[in-house]
């Protein structure tokens, strides 16, 4: 695998939780790492799109329908 490299400072606590599980498993910290950012930015990727979304709403730039409509549409209306 060729990437790019990124230094970083981790406190003392997280340097001891990632070296346990590095000595657990047998992988390095460095995949612990890639692991951990992939799922942090798939969060804020998710995040920040529904905040660019929720805002693009509220001006107008999306079409939105009622909630009566939603549950009318789902079969939700008693």
């Amino acid at each position: 695998m060729t990437g790019s490299v990124i230094s970083l400072r981790v406190d003392k606590q997280q340097k001891e939780r990632l070296d346990a599980l590095v000595s657990k498993t047998g992988r390095t910290s460095a995949y612990y790492v890639r692991e951990a950012l992939d799922a942090y930015l798939d969060k804020l990727e998710y995040i920040y799109t529904l905040e660019e979304e929720a805002e693009a709403a509220r001006r107008g730039e999306i079409e939105t329908i009622s909630l009566e409509e939603l549950e009318a549409e789902c079969g939700l209306v008693d």
